[in-house]
């Protein structure tokens, strides 16, 4: 049934729940999940393949708990998650197109940039702050740049649209937090679409690690929801500074 041995099986699993509490608390999670089914022995490509299949799970369910808890209308979320879902097939289709090894030069200092923005900027807190960019506008530019990337590459998107509603539309942390989950479900979705035809997911193990997934976002998302913004804050700049040192070793290893 499954790609692998049940014992592996259960180690997926077991990474895939701490992914998604990291992951619903401030994003971060596939820095677990990705190389932890590379060292299962799944191929790179089938690797991120399977990663997006068990993230939508985590990321749908963190969307829920936040909606239940009032910190954000799914329903009005609807359109910027579809311009999501488009822009990350858009970005997986150009993978092999598009200079990404470049690209991915640049990523640590912006994750650096944005670790220290959430660290040491004052007044970062649950409150919400002036708005500088309107929604529709914010879905129409930010919403697909970020998903695009998602499609594309894929670390760090969680950081990005975090900066994006914190920075831009003036959002409160915690509701930052709650805005990006179905942004990031639609991206994964989108993703899952794209590789699903280049790639075969380990779909049995995705599965399984799905079903992690929604038991660590579900216990995250409380979390985050009952401390807010004195949980969320550490874990981001924590996520981020550790893919940004991730992906400095991966450029000079």
């Amino acid at each position: 049934m499954f790609e692998v041995t049940g014992d592996i099986v259960a180690l997926l699993m077991l990474a895939a729940f701490v992914a998604g509490v990291v992951d619903s608390i401030a994003g971060g999670g596939g820095l677990i999940t990705l190389p932890v089914l590379v060292l299962a022995g799944a191929p790179p490509v089938t690797a991120i393949a399977t990663n997006k299949v068990q993230g939508v799970f985590g990321a749908g369910m963190a969307a829920i708990a936040y909606a239940r808890g009032g910190h954000v209308d799914l329903r009005k979320q609807i359109k910027p998650a579809l311009i999501a879902f488009v822009a990350a097939i858009a970005g997986a289709l150009l993978t092999s197109h598009l200079p990404t090894d470049v690209i991915r030069l640049g990523l640590p200092v912006l994750l650096i940039g944005i670790a220290l923005f959430f660290a040491l900027k004052p007044g970062l807190n649950d409150v919400d702050r002036a708005q500088r960019l309107a929604p529709g506008l914010f879905a129409l530019t930010i919403v697909p740049l970020v998903a695009f990337y998602d499609g594309l590459i894929g670390p760090g998107a969680g950081a990005f649209y975090m900066l994006g509603f914190v920075a831009l539309g003036g959002y409160g942390v915690l509701r930052a937090t709650a805005h990006t989950k179905l942004l990031n479900f639609a991206s994964n979705l989108g993703g899952i679409a794209t590789y699903a035809l280049v790639a075969q997911p380990w779909w049995a193990v995705g599965l399984a690690m799905g079903a992690a997934q929604v038991a660590g976002a579900w216990v995250g998302s409380k979390l985050a929801m009952r401390v807010g913004s004195r949980l969320i804050k550490p874990v981001l700049v924590t996520a981020a500074t550790a893919l940004a040192v991730r992906l400095l070793w991966q450029i000079w290893a």
